[in-house]
């Protein structure tokens, strides 16, 4: 299994920024502590090109984020401040769903440590999220003709509403999102599938929701790939999260989904989405537990 990482690209925040970058340094070095896979395999990506992007993004907004011309508004809305190491690591960002897609259809599973950035639409960003990397690799894959249908299943506590609605209109790209009714965005997106949960809601009835939306998913779509967004705000001490998931749950969670897409056959690419856990240290557990419940699939 092959794993992607951009936080050596540093983004630059001002003091007590809510959110946790360093989530992801501590990711990575998790996985190469716990020796999930070889030294190799664990790989910095190739940034995303003006073309790649351009097959979801207006140039005009690609033009105002390379720039740097983006409105005081526009940058509001997106949460971080313009930087070119904003632009870089965003790029970096895209470019390593991309790459997970490729490994994944040659190898089954892959991993991005980063990702998951679904509140990105054709002509904005928002909600931390700068450029929409699952809507952007699952266009690269069709345009490169390794596959025609893609799903993604989206497990952020946020609705992923920037994809939904970048995919709108298109039927080769099934969406599918479980989260929060009452949280961000609060005008939410139509995806293909919704699973909006009350406040509150834990691990048995999130589970039960889940696997009947999975099972529609694949049946209704048969695709050919798919984009798992394993966010880790469902946790119950999240800060920014309004579901009360444990960490065994989100576990099973992961197990679910690993489960019915290798009975399907179906390649799965991961990125790792939402996470600002109270303790940080918990946010890297669960994205943690994630890859090593990938890594567990991939053998077989």
């Amino acid at each position: 299994m092959q794993i992607f990482y951009s936080d050596t690209f540093v983004l630059p925040l001002p003091a007590g920024h809510r959110f946790p970058m360093a989530k992801y340094a501590l990711l990575r070095e998790q996985v190469v502590a716990a020796g999930l896979v070889a030294p190799e395999a664990l790989r910095v990506p190739a940034a995303a090109n003006d073309a790649e992007l351009r097959l979801v993004h207006s140039p005009a907004y690609l033009g105002r984020v390379i720039a740097g011309t983006l409105s005081h508004q526009e940058i509001r809305r997106i949460g971080f401040p313009w930087s070119p190491q904003m632009v870089e690591r965003s790029r970096r960002s895209v470019g390593a769903t991309i790459e997970a897609c490729r490994a994944a259809l040659r190898d089954g599973v892959a991993v991005n440590l980063a990702g998951g950035t679904h509140h990105a639409f054709v002509d904005h960003g928002a909600g931390y999220c700068v450029l929409n990397d699952s809507a952007v690799a699952a266009r690269v894959m069709q345009a490169e003709q390794r596959v025609q249908r893609v799903a993604v299943i989206d497990c952020d506590v946020h609705q992923g509403d920037g994809t939904a609605a970048i995919f709108a209109d298109d039927t080769s790209v099934f969406t599918f999102s479980i989260h929060s009714a009452t949280n961000f965005p609060f005008h939410k997106a139509t995806s293909d599938l919704d699973i909006a949960l009350p406040d509150g809601t834990s691990d048995d009835a999130y589970l039960d929701a889940l696997e009947e939306g999975v099972l529609h998913t694949l049946e209704a779509t048969r695709p050919e790939l798919v984009l798992y967004l394993a966010g880790a705000d469902p946790y119950f001490d999240d800060r920014l999260g309004r579901l009360a998931l444990t960490k065994h749950g989100l576990a099973e969670r992961d197990r679910i989904i690993f489960h019915y897409c290798h009975a399907a056959g179906l390649p799965v690419a991961v990125a790792m989405a939402g996470g600002y856990a109270r303790m940080i240290g918990d946010t890297v557990a669960i994205h943690f537990q994630t890859i090593s419940e990938a890594a567990r699939w991939a053998t077989k």
